[in-house]
């Protein structure tokens, strides 16, 4: 079968799940007027009146869905982007226009730049695309920091190609009545009452029949885009940047946990413009292997059975099927693609102040170093606080011994202990040479209920890990009180605290050392020597 038929086939497909409304609509107005003029009697009043009030609640689901469904393809506010216009941003606008003068199309009415790895065209259509309308185009400025200049090419001759090179303007409408579909299906599945489901499972299984048949149609929409995106930008770049999109999105997703959100524990953000601006940092402080690395270890999300993009590797290698050309995609001397904007500090910014919720205004700033230090302290005292808990009321418990009090039952509720009365570096140290940390502090640090049951090695083995964590935090918050730790925002690895030399070099032995079998904790208090005699 031909583009053109399924296309076709996927149109009357479309109709009928419109008509599909209209039918069940029909059939029920032909119902009630049955019950109220034939079959209406005194005796049975009761259940044609409650009939009548079915048919009425499944009516207001069937037209609900149906003007979703016609509604689909409007345009809404895009409260989350930032508009520009030809005069804010020219450059960025002719390659866009450029991209749309390639494929036949009229540029976009407006550009949207947004906080995502992705770009895309919609537009304002009418009778699901046969009657074209406003366009507008989104272009996520991540995209624009992790791409070059051909790159980007391809990348906006492709979204242009879904309107152009179609073979005709059904296969847009096919792929424009996939969305109105899918929208219809999520009003239904927001349906407050059972008669919403119920209509709504009528349309689920007319639409898993729509879009099955449409599948072929929407996956070669896709292709056909990838063959205007190579001819415009070559196919040397239209392949990097297919191969680049899933890394980028790895990379700004990555970002977006480790450093974006580094301070919302502490109730801080960046500096002004960096929450997504911090992004290129990160991009130009990585190698691209450093990079695909993110990525590397993560498995492909799983494709949707109605995907209407084809998996990423084939489309990849129908390019590299193309007869060569004379533009290679010379990544290592091209240009990032953000050198299109003018001022980009203040068009990260503005997007800034669209994407932040309204309560993040109230939040302080703080530069990358202070806000590493912070994020570093914090996440210390959270390490350390339990094995310090545990210590105090070990001592406590100790002294109420040596005091002739009674010795506390295992397992009863543990006393409060005040912050000021936690233990410090050398309180905790004393502990274990003791012998009062497999003794009496393991116990009390918490555990889930199947570990409190473990002994012996297997107890040692797994609260290990957590006393470690514990005193290496201790050992950081003592270091970053006294000036011997520096900030660090490591853009091509993971932030954190620059520790002096040595302690770089033996603090991990020496908290082996301090946790093991039998706690040895000379090697650390030989290290918190030499830092004291650097400081005199």
């Amino acid at each position: 079968m031909t583009f053109r038929l399924r296309a076709v086939r996927a149109l009357v497909l479309l109709a009928g799940f419109y008509l599909m409304g209209v039918v069940l609509l029909a059939a029920m107005a032909v119902l009630d007027w049955l019950l109220v003029t034939r079959l209406f009697t005194a005796r049975a009043a009761w259940f044609e009146g409650a009939v009548l009030t079915v048919t009425v609640l499944l009516a207001v689901a069937i037209l609900r869905g149906m003007f979703a469904f016609l509604r689909a393809g409007r345009l809404r506010p895009v409260p989350h982007g930032v508009a520009v216009t030809p005069q804010d941003q020219p450059e960025l606008w002719e390659q866009v226009c450029a991209a749309a003068e390639v494929t036949g199309e009229r540029p976009p009415d407006e550009l949207y730049l947004v906080a995502e790895v992705n770009a895309g065209v919609a537009e304002q259509s009418r009778l699901l695309g046969l009657l074209s309308g406003r366009r507008r185009m989104f272009l996520g400025l991540p995209l624009l920091a992790g791409l070059t200049v051909p790159r980007l090419r391809a990348v906006l001759a492709h979204e242009f190609g879904h309107y152009g090179n179609l073979d005709t303007r059904l296969g847009g409408v096919t792929m424009r009545g996939r969305e109105a579909v899918l929208h219809t299906l999520e009003v239904f599945r927001e349906g407050s009452t059972q008669l919403h489901y119920a209509i709504g499972a009528l349309y689920i299984g007319y639409a898993r029949m729509f879009l099955r048949t449409s599948q072929s149609v929407a996956r070669h929409q896709e292709l056909a885009a990838d063959q205007v995106a190579a001819r415009h930008a070559g196919r040397d770049a239209t392949a990097a940047a297919l191969r680049t999109l899933p890394v980028l999105d790895a990379a700004h997703t990555h970002y977006l946990e480790m450093y974006a959100a580094m301070g919302g524990p502490l109730g801080a953000l960046p500096p002004v413009g960096e929450v997504h601006g911090g992004f290129r940092r990160l991009l130009a402080a990585r190698t691209g292997e450093r990079l695909a690395a993110l990525s590397a270890g993560q498995r492909p999300p799983r494709p949707h059975r109605y995907d209407s993009h084809p998996p990423t590797a084939e489309r990849i290698a129908l390019i590299e099927e193309l007869p060569a050309d004379d533009r290679t995609d010379g990544s290592a001397d091209e240009p990032a693609a953000l050198t299109l904007l003018h001022d980009p500090d203040r068009v990260f910014a503005a997007l800034e102040a669209r994407t932040l919720p309204h309560e993040a205004v109230r939040l302080r700033r703080m530069s990358w170093d202070d806000l590493v230090m912070a994020r570093a302290v914090a996440d210390a005292e959270g390490w350390s606080r339990p094995l310090r808990l545990a210590v105090a009321r070990t001592l406590r418990s100790a002294a109420q011994v040596a005091d002739g009090a009674a010795l506390a039952r295992r397992g009863a509720p543990a006393e409060k202990v005040e912050d000021a009365e936690l233990p410090g570096l050398e309180e905790v140290l004393d502990a274990f040479d003791r012998g009062l940390l497999w003794m009496e502090v393991a116990d009390r640090i918490p555990k889930p209920t199947q570990a409190a049951r473990l002994t012996g090695a297997s107890a040692r083995n797994f609260i290990r890990p957590r006393v470690f964590d514990g005193l290496a935090g201790m050992i950081h918050l003592r270091l970053a009180g006294t000036g011997h730790a520096a900030p660090d925002i490591a853009w091509s690895g993971q932030p954190g605290l620059t520790l002096p030399e040595a302690w770089e070099k033996d603090m991990d032995d020496a908290l082996d050392a301090a946790v093991a079998d039998t706690p040895d904790t000379a090697p650390l208090r030989a290290l918190l020597a030499g830092t004291r005699r650097v400081s005199a």
